[in-house]
């Protein structure tokens, strides 16, 4: 596989990092460029995917970013880990179901290699771990496929505020909580995107 790695260590602009993605996948198209692995974070933005509804913003005084991923609101900001991805699955198997298949995969295996037990849900798209009987989401998933080249990717709370997410109905979903990492666990972040690398790597070589 011929996948970039790349992280940025300051926080990088929402426009600017979707506008780097759609390039890479124009290139990708035309066959000149390389698969991308981004990891990064974003300074706070609440952002809507294609199926969100207006009843699901509580705050209405809040901007929203209306994007072309899949999905309903979220938000990203501080202390949370983004991870973009630009794949060809012409060079796979032209399965979408597969490729989200492959990004929880990722994160389980993750999560489970730092001491923490989640699981994915048909119903509901994410990762989720059940913490003190309460089942609550740790990652949100939203992708897009354009040529068959799916980009966008992921977000894992990690240390940012689950404030922000009072503002709104995350992910549409009304029943279940928002959590991060360390209310669960004292983890580095480094030793979860080196994990999160290598379980990318092994897990889109399908």
């Amino acid at each position: 596989m011929n996948i970039e790695i790349k992280k940025s260590v300051k926080p990088v602009n929402y426009k600017t990092a979707i506008n780097i993605l759609e390039k890479r996948v124009h290139n990708l198209a035309l066959k000149n460029g390389r698969e991308l692995i981004w990891f990064l974070e974003h300074k706070s933005i609440y952002t809507a995917g294609t199926s969100y509804k207006e009843n699901e913003i509580i705050e209405k005084s809040i901007k929203i970013f209306k994007t072309n991923r899949g999905g309903k609101i979220t938000w990203h900001g501080p202390g949370q880990i983004i991870c973009y991805l630009v794949i060809d699955l012409n060079k796979r198997k032209k399965d979408i179901r597969k490729f989200i298949s492959a990004i929880e995969k990722s994160i389980i295996n993750t999560l489970e290699e730092l001491g923490m037990k989640s699981f994915n849900d048909r119903k509901n798209v994410g990762i989720w771990i059940n913490h003190n009987n309460k089942i609550k989401k740790i990652a949100a998933i939203g992708i897009r496929v354009k040529k068959w080249i799916a980009f966008h990717g992921f977000s894992i709370n990690y240390s940012n505020s689950l404030e922000e997410y009072k503002k709104i109905v995350p992910c549409g979903i009304h029943d279940k909580g928002i959590i991060n990492i360390i209310n669960i666990k004292k983890v580095s972040k480094e030793s979860i995107l080196k994990k999160l690398k290598k379980n990318l790597l092994i897990n889109l070589n399908y």
